[in-house]
């Protein structure tokens, strides 16, 4: 690319400068990213190996893990490095393989949202043709729409990126290298990426959104409707999880990115950040497994059968 020769590398100022912060930090975000990947790689095999757990809702769920893992791990390892080392410098194409991940995996992460809650309201609205709507073909399909929308929207926003000159500065006021920061150090006219940024992300969150509140909306109107107070109770506890998870995801992206960038404040874009690159992924096997019976029950199963194995018990 021919603005390779103006900067060959960026600087990342990080969270804080502040030393005394530098060690607990460190301990911090290594323990958060430690229980990311425990937590949604455990998620991953125990879906596996349980086969009651073989239906649409938990391979979605399985995604979701997997998901949460890539692009945690596009991010967190470079902050930790930075509270140890203290080498905040990143190469012109680790940052925009950097933003590549984040950003598809990111977006992968809103559609496959999206396509657990129409299985919610298939689950809930017409269970008898649930097996008819829900097919391994409809779930193979939804997730592979999901990674290629992602892949594609990510592809755009990297080449549009850095394209861009970069001569005013090289030093990125961020924890890495996410789009309006960088877009902040361009001297080349930046309209057009500002417009493209807020297109995807506008259809991106227009699109899953609508997807996501007609389905629980549906859902609302099922669930009042049901004589059965065990079923409303049955029906609410299969969606909590996810609610949960839409509320915390979407709630950072849109006050992320649905906003011009001459309201944008880098530090508080820095403390939001934060939550969905790092504490969402840690945040959703959690969620997932603390309230979720059967997962609870298909982790006993495993565990038992494992200590079984090692001659712990009996």
């Amino acid at each position: 690319m021919k603005n390779i020769s103006e900067v060959t590398e960026f600087i990342l100022m990080g969270l804080t400068d502040v030393p005394e912060l530098q060690v607990p930090l460190f301990i911090i975000f290594t323990l958060i990213y430690l229980t990311t990947l425990v937590g949604n790689l455990g998620m991953i095999v125990l879906i596996l190996l349980d086969s009651r757990l073989h239906t649409p809702m938990y391979i979605f769920l399985s995604n979701l893990s997997l998901v949460d893992c890539v692009y945690a791990s596009a991010v967190t390892p470079k902050v930790i490095e930075g509270f140890l080392t203290g080498d905040k410098i990143i190469s012109y194409n680790a940052c925009a393989a950097q933003m590549f991940f984040f950003a598809a995996f990111a977006t992968i992460e809103s559609f496959i949202l999206a396509s657990m809650a129409f299985d919610r309201h298939a689950a809930v609205c017409k269970p008898l043709h649930y097996s008819t709507t829900m097919t391994a073909t409809m779930c193979a399909l939804l997730t592979a729409g999901s990674y290629t929308t992602g892949l594609l929207q990510s592809s755009i926003h990297v080449a549009f990126t850095f394209h861009l000159s970069f001569c005013h500065s090289n030093v990125v006021n961020h924890f890495f290298c996410d789009i309006p920061p960088l877009l902040a150090l361009s001297c080349s006219g930046i309209h057009t990426n500002e417009i493209v940024l807020l297109l995807l992300a506008a259809f991106n969150v227009a699109f899953t959104l609508l997807v996501i509140m007609t389905s629980y909306l549906l859902i609302f109107v099922a669930i009042l409707r049901m004589h059965s107070s065990e079923g409303r109770r049955k029906a609410f506890s299969t969606c909590a999880s996810h609610l949960t998870t839409v509320s915390i995801f979407y709630g950072t992206i849109i006050f992320m990115y649905l906003q011009p960038s001459s309201s944008h404040s880098m530090d508080t874009d820095k403390t939001a950040s934060v939550f969905y690159t790092m504490v969402i992924p840690m945040l959703n096997p959690l969620v997932y497994s603390l309230r979720n019976k059967e997962v609870k029950n298909a982790f006993k199963k495993v565990a038992g059968k494992a200590l079984s194995s090692l001659g712990l018990v009996t």
